[in-house]
Order: structure tokens, then C-alpha cells, then sequence
């Protein structure tokens, strides 16, 4: 990816809208915190965050009329400057002194409302410049620079909460995503524009386009299931470590730092699965994360827990980066940014629910039964998606077989 003459350009972009993101894992919150009325901080807290992601699932229908057959230029680029601009009125708002809680949360909406365009329109850039063979290391790439934001970003943001408070931040998440949008505009070439026609579909055409390619719609299922059953961990890891460790901060951060960790081993390894069949190493991803929390779920030392999760960390890092390479190869330029807008959109959506379920299963069953129940349920998502491929691979089979046979039955039957 770094060797490609646009990409190479479009690279400082990515790193810094990619630490801004990280930065806003805090700062979203916290700021949120600071608005909130006192007797509703925690629940402020929780919309805020929604609003950072969720209103892409909805642009990915809303916009789909207007945004299909768009380059993946053009698509990252609207998106990023609308987070440029959204993001860049909150600080302003503070300074005018008519900023609350309200007009954040509608900010913050509204800047995410091509989220899901926005990530359709970088892999379909990479798809559009890399030849399907790079693909993989491509999409690894972004999914990298992902990881380590996670890593680096909070605690950056703490440090600058530390000295200008949270507003501070989110108006540097907002000069970062100024910065990618330039980048667009000046690294890549304007590519020729799509027919009308192909701009003027429904806005679930992507959707509908996933429900009839069975491969897409096995993989849309796949990955809904699988970042659902990973939205209670969220929930029920801070509470079981809590209650494991006497309520010690530095216990769940270890948790997140060796996961961290993990993610940045797998996310460069991602890169060098090219060689291998991606529908059987997606679906082995999804049984070793099952595998990887069966420790943590069982009760098993702290020590054997934190290994274990580093592993999940490991081999959950690759998964993004395989099903977008296998939707890359599944779409073509005309139909492939909707798909991947709507694919987005799903995946977007299961997070969220998943830990909104996580609640009420913490509640009934505790925090340990909730992970090991999700662990289980993971496993046994892998194992039907396991046997849904080899099902597929055995009837192909078959099919070249006779395929193969007919003619010389024919010949046979012209020869008598």
C-alpha cells in the first residue's frame, strides 16, 4: 500500500483522522459528562456515544440515492469534511457560550451520518487502486491503523484533557479529519464521473443487492452475529473484573492493553493471509475468539484470562480486513461502495445492540455466565458457518463432477 504513489499520499491522512477517532474515545464521553445534568450523567453519556456511530447506519439509507455509484474518493471525502465541519461547531458553540448537552448530541449525529459512506468509500479506494492480490494488505493496513488508535489515542486524550479539558480534543478530532478530507482532494486524480442512472438507485439497493448474493448475505450474517455476541463482553468484562479484583481500574486496563497489543500482532500478520482461502481463515477467526474467552468465562486465573484474551486480541484483528477483501471480490466499481455501505451499516448496528442486550443477561445471569454464554453461542456461530461452507464446497463438488462426466456419457451414447 505504501509503494502505491496515491495511497502513499493519502497514508498521513489516515494516521491522523485514524488517532483523532482514538482521541474521541474519551473525550466523546467525557465531554458529555461535563454537559449532562447531574441526575443523568450516566445516560447522556451512553447517547452521546451512540450518536458518535450509530447515525451512519441510517445515512447508508437515506444518502443511498444520491451516493451510489460515487468513487471511493469522493465518498471518503464528503464524509470527512462533514466530520471536519460538525465536529469543528462544538468547540465553536463552547466558545459562544450556547453549548449543551442537546445541541452536542445533534453535533455529534450529524457529524456521523456518512460514517458508514465514509468507510465504504476508503475500501473501495483501496479496491479501486490495488490489484486484488494487495487488497488484503491494504485493508490490514487501515484495520492497523485502527488498532494502535485505540492504543495511543486515549491516552493522549487524557493528557490534553489534563491541560485544555475535552473541547480541546474534539477540536483536534475535527483538524484531523480537515486534514484527511485536503488529502483527498489533493492526492487522488478526479475520477470519471458514474452515468445518472447508476447514481438513481433506491437507498436499500445495497442491501438488496446483499440479500441476493447468498456468499455476501452468509458473510453479512456471519459478521452480525459475531460483533453482537462481542457488544455484552463490553458490558460484562469491567464488571467481572471489578468484582474479581476489588474493583481495580488497573486490572480491566490490562485487559484492554494486552487485547491492544494482541490486535497490533494480528493486524500486521493480516497482511500476509493473501495466500491463503479467507472464507475458512473468517470462519477459524470467529472459533478461536470463541476459544480465547472460554478462560475468562470459566473462571480461570487472572493470569491464564489476560494470555488468553491477548490471543483474542490476536486473532481478532484480521477478521475486518478478510471480510472486506472478501467483499471486494464478491462487487464490481458499479455496485461495490452501496454494498459496502450497507455491509457497514450492519456491522455498525450489531455492536451496539449486542451491548444493549448485555444489560438485562448481566442482570439475569451475572457478568461470568455472560461471557462464557457468549463464548458458547460464538462457537457455536463458527461451527454453523463451518458447516454451511463445507455443505456449499461438497455440492460444487458434485456439480463439477457430473459437469465433468456428461460429456463423455454423451460421446458414449453417439458412439452406440
Amino acid at each position: 500500500m505504501l509503494q502505491h504513489r496515491i495511497l502513499r499520499r493519502l497514508f498521513p491522512g489516515f494516521v491522523l483522522s485514524a488517532l483523532g477517532d482514538g482521541m474521541s474515545l474519551v473525550a466523546v464521553s467525557w465531554l458529555a459528562l461535563q454537559l449532562a445534568p447531574s441526575e443523568s450523567k450516566a445516560t447522556w453519556a451512553a447517547v452521546a456515544i451512540a450518536a458518535y456511530t450509530l447515525p451512519g447506519a441510517l445515512g447508508s439509507v437515506l444518502f443511498g440515492r444520491w451516493l451510489s455509484g460515487r468513487g471511493g474518493a469522493q465518498l471518503a471525502g464528503w464524509d470527512a469534511v462533514l466530520r471536519t465541519v460538525m465536529l469543528a461547531l462544538i468547540p465553536v458553540a463552547h466558545l459562544a457560550g450556547v453549548l449543551d448537552i442537546w445541541w452536542y448530541t445533534v453535533l455529534l449525529g450529524l457529524s456521523a451520518l456518512l460514517r458508514s459512506w465514509g468507510s465504504a468509500g476508503r475500501f473501495t479506494l483501496v479496491a479501486e487502486l490495488l490489484p486484488p492480490k494487495h487488497r488484503l494488505a491494504g485493508n490490514a493496513l487501515i484495520g492497523l491503523l485502527v488498532e494502535a488508535s485505540v492504543l495511543v489515542g486515549p491516552a493522549l486524550a487524557a493528557v490534553i484533557i489534563g491541560f485544555g479539558g475535552p473541547v480541546v480534543v474534539i477540536a483536534i478530532d475535527a483538524a484531523t479529519f480537515g486534514v484527511l478530507a485536503i488529502t483527498y482532494l489533493l492526492a487522488v486524480p478526479k475520477a470519471a464521473h458514474a452515468p445518472l442512472g447508476a447514481r438513481r438507485s433506491s437507498g436499500l439497493a445495497g442491501f438488496a443487492a446483499i440479500s441476493r448474493d447468498r456468499g455476501i448475505l452468509g458473510l453479512s450474517i456471519l459478521t452480525f452475529g459475531f460483533f453482537f455476541l462481542y457488544g455484552p463482553i463490553l458490558v460484562a468484562l469491567p464488571v467481572h473484573v471489578g468484582a474479581a479484583s476489588g474493583d481495580s481500574a488497573g486490572s480491566l486496563a490490562a485487559f484492554w492493553v494486552v487485547f491492544g497489543a494482541g490486535a497490533i500482532v494480528g493486524g500486521f500478520a493480516a497482511g500476509y493471509l493473501r495466500r491463503w482461502r479467507l472464507w475458512p481463515v473468517t470462519i477459524a477467526i470467529v472459533l478461536a475468539w470463541g476459544v480465547a474467552l472460554l478462560p475468562l468465562g470459566a473462571g480461570a486465573p487472572m493470569g491464564v484470562a489476560l494470555i488468553m484474551f491477548a490471543v483474542g486480541g490476536l486473532v481478532w484483528a484480521p477478521f475486518p480486513a478478510t471480510t472486506m477483501a472478501l467483499l471486494q471480490a464478491r462487487t464490481e466499481g458499479g455496485t461495490r461502495a452501496q454494498v459496502i455501505a450497507a455491509y457497514s451499516a450492519i456491522a455498525t448496528l450489531s455492536v451496539p445492540l449486542g451491548t444493549l442486550a448485555g444489560g438485562p443477561m448481566i442482570t439475569n445471569f451475572g457478568a461470568q455466565p455472560t461471557i462464557l454464554g457468549c463464548a458458547g453461542l460464538t462457537l457455536a456461530l463458527g461451527l454453523a458457518a463451518a458447516a454451511v461452507a463445507i455443505g456449499r464446497a461438497r455440492r460444487w463438488s458434485d456439480g463439477q463432477v457430473a459437469a465433468e462426466s456428461r460429456p463423455s456419457m454423451e460421446s458414449a451414447a453417439r458412439g452406440a
